[in-house]
């Protein structure tokens, strides 16, 4: 599961991902900080595990993470090659879903003034800008797409001609400066072909409004107009302050918690950040439970129990036999696998099971 951090230059993208991924310095303050794509990991907070560990003894715990790549802050023109844009779009083609940050404070705490790249503030904007390039980088790709498959569908080979139903469809939103992913395609092959070209825009979009240290709920007319936008384009708003979560990313476990009380909150924002995309990528967690580790593995909503077994080894899928599995609701109530199955609760599924969000798994195989 990956996704890539996109946003303006200095709007405390690199801040953010440096207090995700507690990479420690924070780049400096000026475009193009950050050349190359910076990859970190960020784990997802899930009381889950911990609660299956107060039941089953292990050596160490391990949760589900997300990947970032944090591409260096694209301006107008990124999709013409300004500012370096064609390497930083190009970076974030394969990931699973774009972060953007968006801005929403006039000055850094304490007064500093920090620059914008287009003179002000204005969190729409900046939002349209960044999927306007995107936007015309899909264009490009289209253009590219359509003369490739149009040599090829001369053969009448099947998925240049899916690739040219997809793009019949697509095309025109994209001229029109509308992202792909808005874009009905009801003909399966088409659909199909939309899978086979590597638009930017078809991935879902989670907006970090990135706000000053006295909105943290992002309360604030910036943070609303995001909230309002993400909403109308069937996404979320997510506030972080990115100054205190990297204050928070620098303590141990018993400051961090007075810090969060002094503040009003609850977790880190980072923690409703991470969730947040792993519920707009439609990614849910099952579990692997013994003395070695407990583990979160992540899958799609709607995997089958052998391609469930395959994110674990490619052998578990080969050789798939049957899964054991109970949910961890279950070990909470009954407190043992042995009282589970006295109990009736361990079930025996085979390859046509689709896993369940919460469900622990025994996978049985054979190569």
């Amino acid at each position: 599961m990956e996704a890539g951090i996109v946003g303006l230059p200095n709007v405390g993208k690199s801040t953010l991902f440096n207090a995700l991924t507690n990479a420690g310095a924070v780049a400096a303050n000026y475009p193009f900080a950050t050349i190359d794509p910076n990859i970190g990991v960020v784990p997802i907070p899930d009381p889950r595990l911990a609660l299956i560990n107060r039941y089953i003894e292990t050596q160490k715990v391990v949760p589900a993470v997300l990947r970032l790549v944090d591409v260096a802050g694209l301006v107008r023109g990124a999709s013409k090659g300004e500012g370096k844009g064609n390497a930083f779009l190009s970076a974030i083609r394969d990931v699973d879903a774009v972060i953007q940050i968006v801005r929403c404070f006039d000055h850094a705490p304490g007064g500093e003034e920090i620059v914008h790249v287009d003179g002000s503030v204005n969190p729409v904007r900046d939002i349209q800008t960044i999927e306007s390039e995107l936007v015309l980088a899909d264009l490009q790709t289209a253009e590219n797409a359509r003369a490739k498959a149009e040599r090829v569908a001369r053969s009448k080979d099947r998925d240049a001609l899916a690739r040219l139903a997809a793009l019949d469809v697509v095309q025109p939103a994209l001229e029109e400066g509308r992202p792909a992913r808005i874009v009905e395609i009801h003909d399966a092959e088409a659909r199909r072909g939309l899978g086979l070209i590597n638009f930017i825009t078809t991935k879902p979009i989670l907006y970090v409004a990135n706000v000053n240290d006295d909105d943290v709920n992002g309360e604030g007319p910036y943070a609303q107009a995001v909230r309002e936008h993400a909403e109308s384009h069937d996404s979320v708003m997510v506030p972080v302050c990115a100054r205190i979560e990297s204050e928070l990313a620098e303590l141990d476990e018993a400051d961090r918690a007075e810090m969060l009380a002094d503040m009003g909150m609850d977790e880190p924002a980072l923690n409703k950040l991470a969730r947040a995309a792993y519920s707009l990528l439609g990614y849910q967690s099952f579990y692997t439970a013994g003395p070695k580790q407990i583990k979160a593995w992540t899958v799609k909503t709607g995997t089958k129990a052998p391609q469930a077994a395959g994110v674990i080894h490619t052998d578990f899928e080969r050789g798939f036999i049957r899964v054991e599995v109970y949910s961890v609701h279950d070990l909470e109530e009954l407190h043992t696998e042995k009282a589970i199955r006295e109990a009736g609760r361990m079930r025996i599924e085979g390859k046509d099971y689709a896993v369940h969000d919460a469900d622990v798994c025994h996978f049985l195989f054979n190569v």
